[in-house]
């Protein structure tokens, strides 16, 4: 941790002052007994150093790490808007702590690779979601809307604009109705949808009324009739999904319910929907139900929510209610309005016959049968159904009924392009009818520091109890020196969207939970843990990804980016420099990152970085500076596209 001694402020458009380094050693009446020895000791440890690091071609210069905690300040929109504008001029001053293999000599860094603006029409690039790329796959079941990525030789080598007159967002909430025109230039919406009330354009801004297909009224008013047929506010549900999400109303309005929803949709003909729902501050991602499993664990959501989306959950020998049966948790609950809920009232505004949509809601009311869900309520414009605590009755049912199949033996948190199945997922066994299959979890809040179920249970491989709570104990620390360094991070209004790379148990966000932000907690592809089942069930939200892709989301997403030895994980894996581009694709002008690894790997990062045009700053790790491990602080510059010609 910081000592006592007060640290230089560190903002990107100042210069820094250099840090002294006080010897813990203090010799006060020096001697030739002393001296000599001091001399025969110092050259033992050097030669040793030199032995043991006989092998090594890494270089640490004194340009590369600081060894004292400096709060980071963003710089103010007043850059040039130029692709081209030139760094910051201060002089960065860091101070190596570690031995080379040629006895301390500095190495000028004469080696940036420098990373070019893309062309402005990359500036809503989504690799993995391209319309252009996606028009060469399969459009049976919206496969060509799944993720389809480029090859290497694709890859873009250079740096996404934003467009010009880009703004940093609105702060929460009242980002949550508002958005400006310039960040997300697209009016389509504000025609197509205008009589359902989803968005409304005003000169440089765009306005969300809280309005959906379904409910004209409001969300914050659909929420309430749900409410009314489901207790919405005594903590036992926590996290949601809403498939086909529109700009994400729903789930803008459940945050003041201290629920957390996960909203997606496909990047389709309504434009810039998901993008819209992220530049509101709420948490959303790129994504289709189609022939892969969604990319969640399985018993993660204590709610999943459909209200007009369009998929044809009756169809495919109901495929996707079998997915969404998958994530939801024991007990959780489905909610559908729109089509073909209460078609008798609509049938004709929906145009459609009365046979069609009653042979719909019929596919529907079988499809849950079978997968041993009731009927909880039906009411006005809401159909809700509960999925069972355990499987001990539906066992009895599946002897009868046989469609869909029991899964065979594999894992339900698989879902990394894992091919979707059409086989009930089964239920952790029970000891009686009354048991929750799984594990009973915790109320919210409580729930948030409450041993998760998995890990108490044992099934989550080399994580115990006493592992948990240490992890715990750990990222309270660590959250708390990232804010001593970066006195924005504990300020409210700074950052909204928060994506932890590699989550691991949660407990990075989970240390943020009382500030105005959400964490997006990546269980990486290629971890040989896989934790995010843990992290639902601490009622924090996440997904799968491999770094060694782009993730499902548009550019600018993130207002800061955490990562905890992502570019050790990916080492020999993939090219750190597309990790890098990746991160300055989706995150914001003026964002963050906070990167901590080994200090040679973090010192190549910081080689991209400044080819990124990023400021950036090694320091020492919160237990001092003989730790290899280090942190990288960085701030993505302000810059935009040029404004179009003749406007």
């Amino acid at each position: 941790m910081a000592g006592s001694n007060p640290t230089p402020y560190y903002t990107p458009t100042s210069k820094h002052t250099a840090a002294t380094y006080h010897s813990p050693f203090l010799l006060k009446r020096p001697n030739l007994y002393s001296l000599v020895a001091v001399t025969f000791l110092c050259s033992a440890f050097y030669f040793t150093g030199l032995w043991q690091n006989r092998g090594s071609n890494s270089v640490i210069t004194t340009s590369n790490i600081v060894h004292t905690t400096i709060p980071c300040f963003p710089s103010k929109n007043t850059s040039t808007n130029s692709p081209t504008s030139s760094k910051s001029t201060q002089k960065l001053d860091f101070t190596t702590h570690h031995s080379t293999d040629d006895g301390g000599a500095v190495t000028p860094d004469d080696s940036i690779k420098i990373y070019p603006p893309c062309d402005i029409k990359y500036s809503e690039y989504t690799p993995c979601e391209d319309p252009e790329r996606s028009l060469k796959f399969n459009r049976n079941r919206l496969i060509y809307r799944e993720r389809h990525c480029p090859e290497k030789n694709e890859l873009l080598k250079c740096r996404i604009p934003a467009p010009y007159g880009y703004k940093n967002p609105f702060k929460w909430p009242i980002s949550r109705d508002l958005a400006w025109y310039a960040n997300v230039p697209h009016k389509e919406l504000t025609v197509e949808k205008a009589v359902q009330n989803w968005i409304r354009y005003e000169g440089d801004r765009f306005r969300f009324p809280g309005g959906g297909t379904m409910f004209p009224n409001g969300a914050d008013a659909y929420i309430d009739d749900i409410g009314k047929l489901i207790n919405l506010n005594d903590g036992s549900i926590r996290t949601a999904i809403d498939t086909g999400c529109g700009v994400a109303s729903w789930g803008a309005y459940l945050l003041s319910r201290n629920i957390i929803a996960i909203s997606f949709a496909p990047r389709d003909s309504h434009e810039a929907q998901v993008q819209f729902a992220l530049e509101r501050g709420v948490p959303a991602l790129i994504g289709v139900i189609a022939s892969k499993r969604l990319p969640y664990p399985s018993r993660a959501f204590d709610m999943a929510h459909c209200s007009r989306c369009l998929i044809p959950w009756g169809e495919y020998d109901g495929t996707y209610l079998i997915e969404v049966d998958r994530v939801l948790r024991p007990g959780g609950f489905w909610i559908l309005s729109g089509p073909p809920i209460r078609w008798r009232k609509y049938w004709k505004g929906w145009a459609r016959t009365r046979e069609d949509l009653n042979a719909e809601q019929n596919k529907i009311e079988q499809v849950a049968k079978r997968l041993c869900w009731k009927k909880f309520v039906e009411k006005d414009d809401i159909a809700i159904w509960q999925k069972p605590y355990n499987h001990v009755k539906c066992t009895e049912f599946r002897r009868r009924v046989k469609n869909p199949p029991i899964c065979p033996a594999q894992d339900p948190d698989k879902a990394w392009y894992t091919k979707i199945e059409t086989c009930l997922t089964p239920l952790p066994e029970v000891s009686n009818e009354q048991e929750v299959a799984g594990g009973q979890l915790e109320k919210w809040p409580k729930r948030l520091h409450a041993i998760p179920p998995r890990i108490s249970r044992g099934t989550v491989n080399g994580v115990t109890e006493e592992d948990f709570q240490k992890d715990s104990q750990l990222w309270k620390r660590r959250v708390s020196y990232y804010k001593s360094v970066n006195n924005q991070l504990g300020q409210p209004g700074q950052y909204r969207n928060i994506l932890d790379m590699n989550a691991f148990l949660g407990g990075f966000a989970a240390n943020l939970v009382d500030d105005p932000v959400w964490v997006m907690n990546i269980a990486p592809a290629e971890a040989k843990v896989n934790t995010l089942g843990v992290i639902y069930e601490r009622g924090l939200i996440g997904t799968y990804q491999s770094w060694c892709e782009a993730m499902s989301t548009y550019p600018r997403t993130y207002d800061l980016i955490h990562a905890d030895s992502v570019f050790t994980l990916y080492e020999n894996r993939c090219e750190m420099e597309d990790i890098m581009l990746e991160l300055d694709r989706i995150l914001r002008p003026e964002g963050s990152v906070i990167i901590r690894d080994d200090v040679d790997i973090l010192i190549k990062v910081k080689r991209i970085a400044d080819g990124l045009n990023w400021d950036s700053q090694i320091i020492d790790h919160e237990d001092g500076p003989l730790e290899r491990e280090k942190l990288l602080f960085a701030v993505k510059s302000y810059w935009t596209a040029p404004a179009a010609q003749g406007s």
